[in-house]
């Protein structure tokens, strides 16, 4: 294959990891003092938006990772390999764990949508959940696919 053919990819995974940068610097800090101010008496609550928050970036960032190696093993003409089956293996645990993190971090998003009136950060931190699940089920059945296509590829290999 082309080694052109997976660049514009590879670029949109570096674009993808270049604006959660940018939130994880300038964003997560504004939103933690945010949810001090709503709750002065709850200064923990800083804390637990910078666990959350940062928590999920590194998953998301290791996920941003095996997607360029996916496309690497693309470039190689070795798609077809186990190496790619455990790169999808990686983004779909990698997609379960920031659906997670979402998710025990949703008490967070209620009390600052409670306190500032806001009922569409719930729906922000649901559609991130939302998205998380539906990319690990892809990867889950893209792993499937490759795993079973894997296996038929060696079957014909050992025919010959």
């Amino acid at each position: 294959m082309k080694r052109g053919t997976t660049l514009f990819l590879k670029v949109a995974v570096i674009l993808i990891g270049i604006p959660v940068l940018a939130l994880c610097i300038f964003l997560v800090p504004k939103i933690a003092n945010y949810a001090v101010e709503l709750y002065p008496d709850m200064t923990y609550l800083k804390l637990l938006v910078f666990i959350d928050l940062y928590a999920s970036a590194i998953p998301f960032y290791f996920a941003l990772y095996q997607a360029f190696n996916l496309l690497s093993y693309i470039d190689k003409n070795t798609a077809f390999s186990e190496l790619s089956v455990r790169a999808l293996k990686t983004i779909k645990n990698c997609a379960i764990a920031i659906s997670g993190l979402y998710a025990a971090g949703m008490p967070l998003f209620y009390l600052i949508a409670e306190k500032d009136d806001a009922p569409g950060i719930i729906v922000i931190g649901l559609t991130i959940i939302f998205a998380s699940m539906v990319i690990a089920v892809f990867a889950a059945v893209l792993q499937k696919l490759l795993k079973e296509a894997i296996d038929i590829k060696s079957e014909n290999d050992l025919t010959v």
